[in-house]
């Protein structure tokens, strides 16, 4: 109990929006103290004299958790790029300490720098670029060379959105305190190759495994699932099989992680206390089953650092190393016991690991099979204690995956009943067994065994029914899905299930809570410098500009979008406005209208309903006018029949939304000449509560004049991190200020929620909502 009494005193850490003082952390253990003193006096008494020492121990491994996860924070965050070194180029020596990652237009990889002409952190995340020079090239990066180069650093910073990835945490957990890009002059030097110690070698060899697999299988459709199961890189999966791993719920087979782990550790500790037991002088210097467990620890120590030590690695290896212990030193610990003294090793080492999803859906499926096949009385074996298991699994997750994700697999068990075994006892050692020998025929077998599987695995997820999506839950109801799930699954005689069902039934069909009839929610979503406005009446949805590209393979559509709409339970788009064809703007329209039903799109130029395709489209006009739910919606510009403005930015789309005691003004990008023309027609429509302004707040837009036509209450400008392009510019932001607006903005604050009613307009910013200590360090 206290060690999961400590795991809760770091959780609570981590849910802190401002970080304790040292002085803070350090006053705890002296009630720390008094607390284990406590319980080690009252250990031998009885009654509930016993229970309060108990309890006294409980709360000292909670603080214990707390300040723990505390101090180690406040050693992690000292190592700091100072503000007024971002964006400025630093001469750097150091030394790449990872397997760098090809990118479409670069290679990006970890760099550990031993000298700089400025206070940099120890570790930054860098991006190489080639340039806007076709022809240009970046030379091989490998693990242990030393560089000289010249960097453009920037503070750790991500999207901000309700319900999205939290970048700045994972760049936390792994120890990266700055990101930036290589400049191209000076030219970087590479000074030395080989150097970086042991784990500068192990990349190394991770990296001629990858090339020589890719190699080998040249385009097969697979190769990467086999690179990324034996040397845990993934980038070479593309992103259409990681949809057919998340709609069949076999992504954790591609991932290396306690399954892959634990497999390696059982083949070679039993493969070696096999033989061990037929040589006698062998069991007489040290018993067979410790001889096994040693040489089981020892593989997966060296699959581990094969696989790059990730975070799921690092946790599958501490608890193999908890029982290996415990067989060494000839002690029979329970299952419970070795599975809460690897969490506690675990948060110990990661104090940040209660943050990332495979820290619950991990230590959860172990639980879960520990609880099924321990403690029963004719407790069924073979083929039917592994359907238990894996149907257990699926029940007993799916709280977690609900709250994590918003979506689980309906397919998920009868995937994994032919992926795990196919995958553990038949393609993995092939693999592993390629990279061991030069055997290109193993290798071609298990591509092939890999692509009948996935043939299968398509089959399912192409099922309409593969998935089940659904609105984010609240915390509340996530933890009464856990407690009924467990209910669930204790022996069949437990009272209270048909409670526990009708608990499941709650979770699966949520309602994703929506404006009441006359009122709007409007998200102006956290997507970098660009655009993408979700607005929400009570029974209508409409996107509002799709978001910027961020490289050939991703855009806002895809990253922040779509995960935004089906965590609020939007399975359809009833109409997509395309304010005008700018790619900031634009970006993400594929991605939108491949992964979401659309009903309509309307557009600013005539050129861009191409994209459409089928769908109905007509192009914005000023005077269409349409009403949803009690909300009127209001076309202001362009106007129809006139020629393109000589800057597409004037053919954007003005929209102006009225509901309940407000409105929303959106004018895309228009500039001073299209602002004119609107003051010049109708003037009396611009007065809003609440403007997006134009251009992300650029000079050329938000003319005094039509400030003081709109005058709102609020003004929320969508802008990147450190954009170079200076938005909002300074004369803008305080020409709203001076109107009595106050000035939002997404790259500090995160995505903005609008909600207007008959109250008026209230603004919320996500990372004044939810602020987390590390936000913005």
């Amino acid at each position: 109990m206290s060690i999961f009494m400590f795991a809760a005193g770091v959780w609570a850490l981590q849910r802190q929006p401002d970080l304790p003082a040292e002085a803070t952390l350090l006053g705890l253990m002296l009630p720390l103290t008094l607390g284990v003193a406590l319980a080690f006096r009252l250990r031998s008494a009885s009654g509930r004299v016993r229970y309060i020492g108990l309890l006294a121990l409980g709360l000292a491994a909670l603080l214990a958790g707390f300040a723990w996860a505390g101090m180690r924070a406040h050693w992690r965050l000292a190592d700091a790029l100072p503000m007024g070194w971002e964006g400025q180029d630093v001469l750097v020596e150091g030394v790449v300490a990872d397997l760098p990652q090809p990118m479409s237009e670069g290679v990006r990889f970890v760099l550990q720098i031993e000298r700089a002409d400025a206070p940099v952190p120890r570790l930054v995340l860098v991006s190489w670029y080639r340039g806007r020079d076709e022809e240009a090239t970046i030379p091989q990066l490998e693990a242990g060379e030393r560089w000289q180069m010249t960097l453009r650093l920037k503070r750790p910073h991500g999207f901000a959105n309700p319900h999205g990835f939290d970048y700045e945490a994972w760049l936390l957990e792994r120890g990266l305190r700055a990101t930036g890009y290589v400049r191209a002059a000076p030219p970087p030097e590479r000074l030395a190759v080989g150097e970086g110690g042991l784990m500068a070698a192990v990349h190394r060899l991770r990296a001629d495994i990858r090339d020589r697999f890719l190699a080998v299988l040249g385009e097969a459709p697979y190769a990467g699932v086999l690179v990324a199961l034996t040397v845990g890189d993934q980038r070479a999966i593309p992103s259409a099989q990681w949809e057919v791993f998340r709609r069949t719920g076999i992504s954790h087979l591609v991932s290396i992680s306690g399954m892959h782990v634990s497999f390696v550790a059982l083949v070679v500790g039993g493969a070696l206390a096999f033989v061990w037991r037929r040589v006698p002088a062998l069991v007489l210097r040290l018993p067979a089953r410790r001889a096994g467990a040693l040489a089981a620890v020892l593989a997966a120590l060296a699959y581990a650092l094969l696989a790059g030590m990730g975070i799921p690695v690092q946790r599958a290896l501490i608890m193999l190393a908890v029982v290996a212990a415990a067989l060494l030193f000839g002690r029979e610990p329970a299952p419970s016991r070795v599975l809460a003294l690897a969490l506690l090793g675990v948060l110990v080492v990661d104090p940040w690991g209660v943050l990332s999803a495979g820290f619950w859906l991990s230590f959860g499926a172990v639980a879960v099979i520990l609880f099924l096949l321990g403690g029963r009385i004719g407790a069924a074996g073979g083929w039917r204690a592994a359907v238990r298991v894996q149907l257990g699994i699926t029940v007993a997750t799916l709280p977690v995956l609900l709250a994590l994700f918003q979506s689980f697999s309906l397919v998920s068990p009868l995937a994994n009943a032919l992926a795990i075994p196919l995958v553990s006892f038949v393609v993995t050692p092939l693999a592993l067994l390629a990279m061991l020998l030069p055997l290109d025929a193993v290798l071609h077998l298990a591509h092939w065994l890999t692509s009948a599987m996935m043939q299968v695995m398509e089959w399912l997820a192409a099922s309409p029914f593969a998935l089940w999506q659904q609105a984010a839950i609240p915390a509340w109801l996530t933890l009464a899905g856990v407690v009924a799930t467990l209910l669930l699954l204790l022996p069949r005689a437990t009272p209270g299930k048909p409670a526990a069902l009708v608990v499941l039934a709650g979770l699966l069909w949520w309602p994703a809570p929506r404006p009441q009839a006359g009122s709007l929610r409007a998200t102006v979503l956290d997507v970098g410098n660009g655009l993408a406005v979700h607005v929400q009446t009570a029974t209508h949805d409409l996107l509002y500009d799709a978001g910027p590209p961020y490289g050939p393979l991703a855009d806002a559509g895809g990253r922040v979008v779509l995960p935004h709409l089906a965590a609020n339970g939007v399975g359809r788009l009833h109409r997509l406005v395309l304010s005008h064809d700018d790619a900031d703007h634009v970006g993400g329209t594929g991605s939108v209208l491949e992964g979401l039903a659309v009903d309509s799109v309307m557009a600013g130029e005539p050129g861009m309903l191409a994209v459409a395709g089928h769908l109905p489209a007509q192009v914005c006009a000023a005077g269409t006018t349409w009403d949803w739910d009690g909300v009127r919606f209001e076309v202001l510009h362009p106007v129809a029949g006139l020629p393109p403005a000589r800057r597409n930015n004037d053919d954007s789309c003005v929209i102006r939304i009225e509901a309940g005691g407000g409105s929303l003004l959106l004018v895309g990008d228009i500039e001073h000449r299209g602002e004119a023309g609107l003051l010049a027609r109708t003037p009396e429509r611009l007065a809003s509560s609440v403007v997006v302004a134009a251009h992300h707040g650029s000079r050329s837009s938000s003319s005094p004049a039509f400030v003081d036509a709109v005058l709102p209450e609020a003004v929320v400008f969508s802008v990147g991190y450190r954009n170079p392009f200076g938005h909002p510019h300074p004369a803008v932001w305080a020409r709203w200020a001076e109107a009595g607006a106050r000035n939002w903005r997404t790259d500090s604050q995160g995505a903005v929620e609008i909600l207007i009613d008959n109250n008026g307009a209230g603004l919320a910013a996500v990372r004044e909502r939810a602020p987390r200590y590390w936000h913005g360090r």
